[in-house]
C-alpha cells in the first residue's frame, strides 16, 4: 500500500512561489505517484483509498530535500575526521537527502576505480541518506579517468594549486598541459558528458599580488593572526585560476565545467564574460563566504580557517547578488563540509593552539548550510529550491528524479519551519568533531524538523536515528556500449 504526506504548506520546486495545502502519494519503492494539491483531493483520497500509513506535518514547510555536491567524507582512512555515518546523520539533520563525495580527504583518494570500489562498499549499511561520488583528476592517473566515469562517479575534480598536508601528497595539484591532457582524451573516447570541476586558487609568481601566495610559517610570529593568515591567500589567487579556467572553458566549448567554493567577488565578472563568449562553465559559493567575515574571526580562531579564505564583509554583497540571477554563472550554494579532529584543526590545548599555520582548512558545517543562508534574509523559498536542490541535481545528472516533489521523483523531502530559532550548540550537531564549528554561538532562523528519503523516514526531531537506509548513487556514462549479437 501507498504512503501518505500531508502538510498545509507544501513547496514542489516547479518554478511558482506558492506553496499548497495538500499531500503527497509514494508508492512502496520510494517513488512520488501523485501529488493532491487541495484540501479537497485529500480528503477524497482518504475516503477512497487505505494508506499503509498517514503522515501529516501540520503547517511544517515540505519540500524537496536539499542536495550538496560538494562534501568531504574522509572514510576509509580518516574515519575520525568525518565517516560515513556521521557525515550523513548531518546531512540528515540539516534537510539533505543527497549528498556527493569529494575524491580527495579519505585514504585511498579517490583517483582510481579500486579506491571508489573501496568508498562505495564502506559507504553500504552506514548511510543515511544517498550518496554519490566525484573521481579525482591528478597528476598521473590519466589511464583511471575512462574507467572511473564508467564506474559512475559525477564527475572530475581537481585542484590547481595542491591540498594541505597531509592529503597533498595523496592528491596533488594539476597544471594546465595536464589538464589539455585529460579532455582530449575524454574527447577521444566520446565522454562528452563528463564535468570537470576545480578548486580554483593558483599560486602566485613574484610580484602577482599582495601575499603572493606563499605559505604562513608554522610557529611564526604571525603564525596566530588571522589576518596574517589571510594575506597568504590573496584573491589574486582564485582570479588567476578563474581566467586560465575560462580559457580552457573557450578553448573546449563542449566540456562542462565547474568552479568550486568561490569567495572572492573579483572572480564573477570573470566568469560571466566566459560564459557569454560561449564557455559552458557554472560555478557555487558556500555559506561561511555569504554569512562569516574576516572582520569577525579573532587570532586564535582557527575553526574558520579554510581555502580560499573566508574574506571582508565587503566582498559578500555580490556575491549575493549573483545568486539571486537565475541565469548567472554563480548557480549553487554548497557547504564544502571538511571537517578533522580537534589536534588537525589546532583547537586542543597547547603550543600549537590557533595555529593557522599547522591546522587544517576546512568549515564543518553541513548540517547548518540552509539556517546559515536562510537567516540571512536575502533568499525566497523559490531561491533555496534553485541553489540548493534543483541546480546541484542538475549538476550531478540526478534532474530527472531528485530535486522536485513530481509524480516519478523520489520521495525526498525537507520538512522544516522557517521562522522558528535556535542558538547553535555543538552539543546538538551531528558530525564527527562538533567543537570545530564556526557557527557556535549564532543566532539562526530555520529548523529541520524531519528529513524524508525515498519515502523513509531518516530524521525526526528529538528522536534517535533509526536504520541507515541511504543507497550509493552511481552515474550512467555516456559513453556508448557495443554489443556483440550472433548473426
Amino acid at each position: 500500500m501507498d504512503l501518505l504526506f500531508l502538510s498545509q504548506r507544501i513547496y514542489l520546486g516547479d518554478g511558482s512561489d506558492e506553496t499548497l495545502h495538500g499531500g503527497i502519494v509514494v508508492d512502496t519503492e520510494g517513488i512520488i505517484r501523485r501529488v493532491l494539491r487541495t484540501p479537497q483531493e485529500v480528503n477524497t483520497y482518504l475516503y477512497n483509498t487505505e494508506s499503509e500509513a498517514v503522515y501529516d506535518f501540520g503547517d511544517l514547510l515540505l519540500m524537496p530535500g536539499l542536495i550538496d555536491a560538494n562534501v568531504h567524507i574522509n572514510e576509509p582512512g580518516r574515519k575520525d575526521w568525518e565517516g560515513f555515518a556521521t557525515a550523513t546523520k548531518s546531512a540528515a539533520a540539516g534537510g539533505f537527502t543527497t549528498i556527493i563525495d569529494r575524491p580527495t580527504n579519505a585514504t585511498p583518494a579517490t583517483v582510481d576505480v579500486q579506491a571508489l570500489k573501496a568508498k562505495t562498499a564502506t559507504a553500504r549499511g552506514k548511510i543515511y541518506v544517498d550518496v554519490g561520488f566525484w573521481g579525482g583528476l591528478v597528476p598521473n592517473n590519466a589511464d583511471q579517468l575512462l574507467p572511473l566515469l564508467a564506474a559512475g562517479v559525477m564527475g572530475l575534480q581537481c585542484t590547481l594549486c595542491g591540498s594541505a598536508p597531509p592529503v597533498g601528497d595523496e592528491f596533488a595539484a594539476v597544471d594546465e598541459a595536464q589538464l589539455n591532457a585529460a579532455i582530449q582524451l575524454l574527447d577521444a573516447a566520446g565522454e562528452s558528458d563528463a564535468i570537470i570541476a576545480f578548486h580554483a586558487e593558483l599560486p602566485l609568481g613574484p610580484g602577482q599580488g599582495q601575499g603572493q601566495g606563499q605559505a604562513l610559517q608554522a610557529d611564526g610570529d604571525d603564525c596566530k593572526s588571522y589576518r596574517s593568515f589571510l594575506a597568504t591567500r590573496p584573491p589574486e589567487m582564485e582570479v588567476a585560476a578563474v581566467k586560465m579556467i575560462c580559457q580552457l572553458a573557450e578553448r573546449h566549448r563542449g566540456r562542462r565545467f565547474h568552479v568550486l567554493n568561490v569567495s572572492s567577488a573579483a572572480t564573477l565578472p570573470l566568469l560571466e564574460a566566459s560564459r557569454e563568449r560561449g564557455a559552458r562553465l557554472s560555478a557555487e559559493t558556500c555559506p561561511h563566504y555569504l554569512t562569516l567575515c574576516a572582520e569577525q574571526v579573532a587570532d586564535c580562531r582557527t575553526e574558520f580557517k579554510t581555502w580560499p579564505p573566508i574574506r571582508e564583509r565587503s566582498n559578500q554583497q555580490p556575491l549575493w547578488q549573483a545568486l539571486l540571477q537565475p541565469q548567472h554563472t554563480l548557480q549553487q550554494i554548497a557547504s564544502d563540509h571538511s571537517a578533522a579532529t580537534p589536534g588537525a584543526r589546532c583547537l586542543t590545548y597547547g603550543r600549537q593552539r590557533g595555529d593557522f599555520g599547522r591546522a587544517w582548512p576546512g568549515i564543518s558545517g553541513l548540517q547548518l548550510s540552509l539556517p546559515a543562508v536562510w537567516t540571512q534574509q536575502r533568499l525566497t523559498l523559490r531561491d533555496v529550491h534553485r541553489l540548493m536542490c534543483q541546480r546541484p541535481a542538475e549538476l550531478c545528472g540526478l534532474g530527472q528524479f531528485k530535486g522536485r516533489i513530481a509524480e516519478g521523483y523520489d520521495a525526498d523531502f525537507c520538512v522544516w519551519r522557517p521562522e522558528e530559532e535556535f542558538t547553535v550548540s555543538p552539543e546538538e550537531l551531528q558530525g564527527a568533531n562538533r567543537a570545530g564549528t564556526a557557527y557556535a554561538g549564532q543566532r539562526l532562523r530555520g529548523v529541520v524538523h524531519a528529513t524524508v528519503v525515498r519515502g523513509l523516514h531518516v530524521y525526526q526531531q528529538f528522536e534517535a536515528f533509526g536504520q541507515p537506509l541511504g543507497k550509493v548513487l552511481l552515474r550512467k556514462s555516456s559513453r556508448k556500449v557495443v554489443k556483440f549479437v550472433r548473426l
